[in-house]
């Protein structure tokens, strides 16, 4: 029997206020549904991450500050990433990118799928910034995309998302389950 696929749920967004939090909770509580998924939220505002303040790239592995080692050892666990993010002047936010720059190794050979948020095309300019930065570090993304929008999956502070949004999301973690299976070959491969 194949061992638990593990999920992190990125939450991507630092500011007070922030929606993302109710998002990833939604997504966190549909992918929990699933037999042999093992799912965690994990929240970059935990982890209290400066501007990049390593004084070695990333690619080298080595890591200084106990902040960056934490949150290595967070991000190594998992094999597969649900982001949830906001759009902010069309991109991700800068915490987020952050984030995601601190490690390299980390994010090899493993999936991603993306959940977003926004005014005008439910955030679909930051997951397709995401795609870009995901396929540097060697992550595979998967088609599937929630794109919620403020305006009809939001009542004012509350999330509510609209009917199709269940299924859409479950279709990204058919996907992301598929691909993050696949990969673990890939990260581990079978003794010659």
């Amino acid at each position: 029997m194949q061992p638990e696929l593990t999920l992190a749920v990125i939450v991507g967004s630092v500011r007070p206020g922030r929606r993302g939090e109710a998002v990833a909770r939604w997504v966190q509580g549909r992918a929990a549904r699933r037999e042999r998924l093992a799912t965690e939220l994990v929240d970059i505002a935990d982890y209290h991450l400066p501007v990049l303040d390593e004084p070695w790239p990333a690619a080298h592995g080595r890591y200084d500050r106990p902040h960056t080692k934490a949150w290595a050892d967070a991000i190594a666990r998992f094999d597969a990433y649900v982001f949830v993010t906001p759009e902010y002047n069309r991109s991700i936010p800068g915490p987020l990118k952050n984030a995601i720059d601190y490690l390299y190794r980390e994010w090899h050979n493993k999936a991603a799928g993306f959940v977003s948020y926004g005014i005008d095309a439910g955030g679909a300019r930051a997951v397709e910034h995401l795609r870009v930065v995901m396929g540097e570090l060697q992550v595979a993304d998967v088609r599937a995309q929630v794109a919620l929008s403020l305006a009809a999956d939001f009542d004012g502070e509350d999330f509510t998302p609209g009917p199709g949004r269940d299924r859409e999301l479950d279709v990204l973690l058919d996907q992301l389950t598929a691909w993050g299976a696949a990969l673990r070959a890939v990260r581990r491969p079978a003794a010659a």
